[in-house]
C-alpha cells in the first residue's frame, strides 16, 4: 500500500479522494484542492490514477497543443540555417587551401576511391548524401497529406478524428523531416574535408534526429505534458556543446570525462524521477530533501513497492544503460567522442522503442502488417549499414600516413566506396524509422482514446 508521502498523494481509487491530504514536503501546497470537482480536472490529482488513458494526458486545447509542436519545425527550420551558413564557408575554405597547397595532409579522403569534380576533390562522398535530402523531403510530403486529411475529417466533426486513436500532431514529424534533410547537407559538407576538427558537423543532426525520436514516440501517449520545444531544443544544444567540447579535450583530460560521466549520471536520475512522476516533482532546491523522505516514508519505514511498475522497469533498464556508458567513457576514454555521444543517444532510443513495442503488445494492441514490414525492412537495412560503415577507409583519429593505409578501391558502379554505401542504406534506414512512428499506432485510429493505455 502506498502512503501519504508518494509525492504528496495517496494512490487509491479516486472515488475515495474527498480532499487530498498533502504532506508539508509535498511539492504541490496544502490549499489547492478544495472541491470535488479537482478531482475530475485538476491534472495532480488525474495522474496519480493507477491505470491511466490517453484521454487523461490529452485534455488540452487542440489548436494550443498543434501551436505548441509546430514550433519544434519552425525552430529547427531557424537553427540549420545559421548552422549551415558558417559550416558551408568553413569547408569551403578548407577546400580551397587543399587545392592551393596540395598539402594531402589536410582531408582525410579514401584516396583510392575519391573522384574530383570541379573543385571538389570527393564529389562521391559529397553525391551519395543526395538520398538523405530527397528521403527528408518525401517525408515531409507524406506528414503534409496525412495532416490535410487529417484536417479535413475535423472539419466534417468525424468522429474518429475527434474522439479515437492517438492524438495526431505533425510538428515533431516535420521536425524530423527538416533534421534528416540537414543531415545529409552537413554530412556533404563534412565530406568536401573530413578532419577531425569539423567532424561534429556529420553528427549534430543525427543528435537532433535521436532525440526527435524519443519526444515523438513519448508525446504519442503523452501529448499535454511533453517537453516544449525550446527546452528540447536547449538540452540538444548542451548536447552539441559537450560534442565540441569533446574533440577539443576529451582525448587526455581524465577532469573532462570526471564531469561529463557525473552530469550524464545526474541528468539520467532527473530526468527519471520527471518521468515516473509524469512531471508532477518541481525540481527546486528541495528535491533532495523530498527524495530522502519518501524513500524513508514508503520504502524503508513501510516497504511498500512502486506504484508504477511498468515504468519503473523502463526507468532501472535506462539507468543501467546509462551508467553502464558513463562507467565505459571515463574508463577507456574513447577518442571519437562524438561517436560516443551519438552512441549514448541511439542506445537510450532504442532501448525506449523497445519498450514502447513491448508494452503496446502487453496492452492488447496490436501492429498492422505496414509498420511491421517497416519494422523488419528498416532492421535490416539498418544490420547492412552498420557494417559498411564500420570498414573504416580513413580515420582522423590516427596520423595522414596511417589513415591512408586503410583506403580501399571503389566498390559499386567504379564510383562508390564503402562510406558511400553506408550514407545510401543509412538514408533509408531513417526514412524507414520515421515510417514506423508515423504508422505504428494505426490500429488505435478506431479506438477511443479513455480505452488506450498510457505506459
Amino acid at each position: 500500500m502506498e502512503s501519504d508521502s508518494t509525492y504528496g498523494y495517496m494512490e487509491r481509487p479516486l472515488e475515495n479522494l474527498i480532499r487530498p491530504r498533502l504532506d508539508s514536503l509535498s511539492s504541490i501546497e496544502e490549499d489547492e484542492y478544495d472541491t470535488l470537482a479537482d478531482i475530475d480536472s485538476d491534472k495532480n490529482v488525474i495522474r496519480t490514477k493507477k491505470f491511466l488513458y490517453v484521454s487523461d494526458l490529452a485534455r488540452k486545447d487542440k489548436r494550443v497543443l498543434s501551436k505548441k509542436y509546430k514550433i519544434y519545425f519552425w525552430n529547427i527550420a531557424t537553427i540549420a540555417v545559421f548552422y549551415a551558413l558558417p559550416v558551408i564557408q568553413l569547408v569551403i575554405t578548407y577546400q580551397t587551401v587543399f587545392n592551393i597547397t596540395g598539402n594531402q595532409d589536410i582531408c582525410y579522403y579514401n584516396f583510392m576511391c575519391a573522384h574530383p569534380l570541379g573543385v571538389l576533390s570527393a564529389f562521391n562522398n559529397i553525391l551519395s548524401n543526395l538520398g538523405y535530402l530527397m528521403l527528408g523531403l518525401l517525408f515531409l510530403l507524406i506528414v503534409l497529406q496525412r495532416e490535410i486529411l487529417h484536417k479535413r475529417a475535423l472539419m466534417r466533426n468525424d468522429i474518429c478524428a475527434l474522439e479515437c486513436g492517438i492524438p495526431k500532431h505533425f510538428g515533431l514529424f516535420y521536425a524530423m523531416g527538416t533534421a534528416l534533410m540537414m543531415e545529409g547537407l552537413l554530412s556533404a559538407c563534412y565530406h568536401v574535408c573530413p578532419n577531425y576538427t569539423n567532424f561534429q558537423f556529420d553528427t549534430s543532426f543525427m543528435y537532433m534526429i535521436a532525440g526527435l525520436c524519443m519526444l515523438k514516440l513519448y508525446q504519442k501517449r503523452h501529448p499535454d505534458i511533453n517537453a516544449s520545444a525550446y527546452s528540447a531544443y536547449a538540452c540538444l544544444a548542451l548536447v552539441i556543446f559537450f560534442s565540441v567540447l569533446g574533440v577539443v579535450f576529451g582525448k587526455d583530460y581524465i577532469v573532462f570525462w570526471a564531469i561529463f560521466s557525473s552530469i550524464h549520471i545526474l541528468a539520467t536520475l532527473l530526468l527519471s524521477i520527471q518521468l515516473y512522476y509524469m512531471g508532477r516533482w518541481k525540481l527546486d532546491t528541495g528535491i533532495c530533501r523530498r527524495i530522502i523522505h519518501v524513500i524513508y516514508t514508503d520504502h524503508i519505514r513501510q516497504c511498500s513497492g512502486p506504484a508504477y511498475i511498468d515504468r519503473m522497469v523502463l526507468l532501472i533498464m535506462g539507468n543501467i544503460v546509462n551508467w553502464s556508458l558513463a562507467a565505459y567513457g571515463i574508463i577507456l576514454r574513447p577518442k571519437d567522442f562524438a561517436s560516443y555521444l551519438l552512441a549514448i543517444g541511439i542506445c537510450n532510443l532504442l532501448l525506449y522503442f523497445a519498450f514502447y513495442i513491448i508494452m503496446k503488445l502487453r496492452s492488447g494492441e496490436k501492429i498492422k502488417p505496414i509498420p511491421l514490414i517497416c519494422i523488419i525492412c528498416t532492421a535490416v537495412v539498418w544490420a547492412f549499414a552498420l557494417f559498411f560503415f564500420f570498414q573504416g577507409l580513413s580515420t582522423w583519429q590516427k596520423t595522414p600516413a596511417e589513415s591512408r593505409e586503410h583506403n580501399r578501391e571503389c566498390i559499386l558502379l567504379d564510383f562508390f566506396d564503402d562510406h558511400d554505401i553506408w550514407h545510401f542504406l543509412s538514408s533509408i534506414a531513417l526514412f524507414g524509422s520515421f515510417l514506423i512512428l508515423l504508422t505504428l499506432d494505426e490500429d488505435l485510429d478506431h479506438v477511443q482514446r479513455d480505452k488506450i493505455y498510457v505506459f
